[in-house]
């Protein structure tokens, strides 16, 4: 018997969609903190990972073009990729990363750098992209957030991809930070 689909059964069109608003305005890159403030708004009022399991368009994503274009080999991920040191050391490592990425905003902010359109991918390669925004559209310090937003967010697509291809199409989702965070306010939420 064929499931019957749900509105959420296409948020992977959502993923698409960002990257493809951001490529062309980095401006976009701010609608990311949808992907970041709603999974922890969930977990904090039901208590569980509804997000993660349904409205994550970024796991849809990877089991789109996983298993529907057979673009992942399907093997089963080391177990050290689910390990809680590593999801916990990812998580720190992601953190540590956005608070830089807050901290060059406030740089801008204050005056005292400025504004550098450039995405970095995997917080290291600068891939010049300044045709995405057109100077003085907005406030710098708002730019500087968008560029290292979309930075963030295509990087982490990416290793999501990258681990999508050697192994099962969702082994982003047993490291993700968000799921990492996610989780942790669940059991907290269940501890009351």
């Amino acid at each position: 018997m064929k499931k019957t689909k749900k509105w959420y059964d296409y948020l992977w069109i959502w993923s698409i969609l960002y990257f493809t608003l951001g490529f062309f305005n980095i401006i976009f890159a701010w609608l990311g903190m949808i992907d970041f403030l709603v999974p922890i708004l969930i977990a904090g009022v039901s208590g569980n990972k509804f997000f993660c399991n349904h409205l994550c368009g970024r796991g849809q994503l990877f089991t789109k073009i996983g298993n529907d274009l057979k673009c992942s080999r399907n093997k089963k991920a080391p177990y050290f990729l689910a390990s809680k040191w590593f999801r916990y050391g990812f998580l720190i490592f992601f953190l540590t990363m956005f608070g830089n990425m807050v901290f060059q905003t406030y740089l801008v902010a204050a005056g005292a750098a400025n504004l550098r359109e450039v995405v970095k991918l995997f917080w290291t390669f600068k891939v010049p992209w300044d045709w995405a925004y057109t100077a003085g559209l907005t406030q710098d310090w708002i730019a500087q957030y968008s560029f290292g937003f979309y930075s963030l967010m295509l990087t982490s697509t990416l290793i999501g991809l990258i681990v999508m291809v050697l192994y099962k199409p969702r082994t982003w989702c047993t490291f993700c930070p968000m799921g990492t965070m996610t989780q942790e306010i669940c059991k907290i939420k269940h501890r009351k």
